[in-house]
């Protein structure tokens, strides 16, 4: 079914490797937020370098008349890839827009899991692209699981923010910061999603 390594398998793994080295630095970088000009600056980066992959994949598809697996599951495939990058970087540009320098148990924790969804997520996309289709639903169970993990942090973490902060404008930005990084765990699901119909289509 599949050809050797070609360059939209490249691409993922560019993808899948960008991924995992911009949420191990907003996993680290919210333990110290006294510089969140830099920070949001860096996360941009990242996600631009992200668009650069989404951008070479575009091209090829528009050159390429036989791809390695169905032009839609390509298309599915680096959207939701994509989705995450746009979604951690939003994360951080809300600490600049908001100036945020305090340290929070609940979004160090929210990093902790986004920083292991990242990983199983490259784990599933390199052994995509080394055709071993069916050991990818051992990281697909595990990005389902640690999306279960951040629903019920969010849970803890708005009651917390209810019960513990009056300063309603404080509430406010902590809680859609909390929401997006939920929602960011939701865009890794969605992943696994994607590679589950690939698996579908084409074991």
């Amino acid at each position: 079914m599949f050809k050797k390594k070609d360059i939209f398998f490249k691409t993922f793994e560019e993808m899948a490797d960008t991924l995992v080295d911009a949420i191990e630095y907003f996993a680290n970088g919210v333990s110290d937020l006294s510089d969140v000009a830099q920070f949001a600056k860096i996360m941009k980066e990242h996600e631009s370098k992200g668009d650069q992959y989404v951008h070479t994949i575009l091209k090829e598809l528009n050159k390429t008349f036989i791809t390695p697996i169905e032009r839609e599951d390509i298309m599915a495939l680096t959207s939701s890839l994509d989705d995450v990058l746009d979604g951690i970087e939003a994360c951080a540009s809300r600490f600049e827009m908001y100036n945020i320098q305090e340290k929070d148990e609940y979004i160090t924790l929210f990093g902790d899991i986004l920083l292991r969804s990242a990983n199983q997520i490259k784990k599933a996309i390199y052994l995509l692209t080394d055709k071993k289709l069916l050991a990818i639903r051992e990281p697909n169970i595990a990005l389902n699981e640690l999306e279960n993990q951040a629903d019920d942090l969010l849970r803890v973490c708005i009651k917390s923010l209810f019960t513990n902060v009056t300063d309603p404008i404080e509430l406010m930005k902590r809680k859609e910061i909390y929401e997006m990084l939920e929602q960011t765990t939701d865009y890794c699901e969605d992943v696994a999603n994607t590679l589950e119909s690939i698996i579908m289509r084409n074991s």
